[in-house]
Parts: C-alpha cells; sequence; structure tokens
C-alpha cells in the first residue's frame, strides 16, 4: 500500500515537532537534532520536517512512499510518463534511511519523489543536487 509523502523545510524544528506531534496526535517515529518523521495511518502519510544549512522555510517537496520495488517501478513509470524528466537515484542516502528513489519536477517546478526504503543509516544524507538543479532550471526558463 502506498503512503503520501511530504517533506517541509521548517525555521525552528522543535517548535514546528510540537506543532505537528499536536495536530497529528502523535509522537514522530524519528527525531534526530535536525529531523522528525511521523507515519500516519490515518491519513496514510509519511510526514517530515528538517531544519538545516541552507534550507529555505517553507521549501516543500511530495511523494509517494512504496513498499517494494516493484511498485517503485509501477510509480516511477508513472511519473515517467507524466512528461517531465525521470531522475533515478537507485542508492539514495536521505533523512537517515537509504531508499531507492526516482523524482521528476512538475510544469511548476515542484519536485516529486517516489521512494522504497530499504535500510536506515546514522547520517542524514545529501539531498539530489539533480533535482534542485531541475527545480531551479523549470523555475527561472519554462
Amino acid at each position: 500500500m502506498k503512503r503520501i509523502h511530504i517533506g517541509l523545510e521548517v525555521k525552528d524544528l522543535d517548535a514546528s515537532a510540537r506543532f505537528y506531534t499536536s495536530l497529528f496526535g502523535a509522537d514522530p517515529v524519528v527525531r534526530e537534532a535536525d529531523y522528525a518523521k511521523w507515519l500516519l495511518d490515518d491519513p496514510r502519510l509519511n510526514f517530515s520536517i528538517s531544519a538545516r544549512a541552507g534550507s529555505e522555510p517553507g521549501d516543500v517537496h511530495f511523494g509517494i512512499q512504496v513498499e517494494s520495488e516493484a511498485e517503485l517501478g509501477e510509480v516511477s513509470a508513472r511519473l515517467a510518463r507524466a512528461g517531465e524528466a525521470l531522475i533515478e537515484e537507485p542508492e539514495a542516502v536521505c533523512c537517515y534511511h537509504k531508499s531507492s528513489k526516482a523524482w521528476v519536477v512538475d510544469p511548476d517546478a515542484l519536485a516529486w519523489e517516489t521512494f522504497h526504503t530499504h535500510g536506515t543509516t546514522t547520517v542524514y544524507g545529501e539531498s539530489s543536487a539533480k533535482v534542485a538543479a531541475a527545480r531551479e532550471a523549470k523555475r527561472c526558463c519554462d
């Protein structure tokens, strides 16, 4: 079963974590100094916040979390058919997890990912430079 993902950059992680914990009525399942994540079943949502140097509060990306490599292939194919360039990251390390990912940037420069998580790590990892470049190109030139 798929789960919608929203990743939001925030100014004050502690204040935002308190707010979203109250809103969702649940504690985050992952909490680090620069990151928090909630996995909700009602609604089925993977919601994460991060406050990292160089990030802009309010920056957001969206996604669909899948539970298998087969589902990843299915949703990745849909992203590719949407008409935007597909950016694949088969060995991504991001948000304290190891995942296989595919991204597109929609017509309004919003980043959409699909991902299958297959492990954890002790580091936040890196945001995709290719996705950031594609978003910037879409914002300035389309």
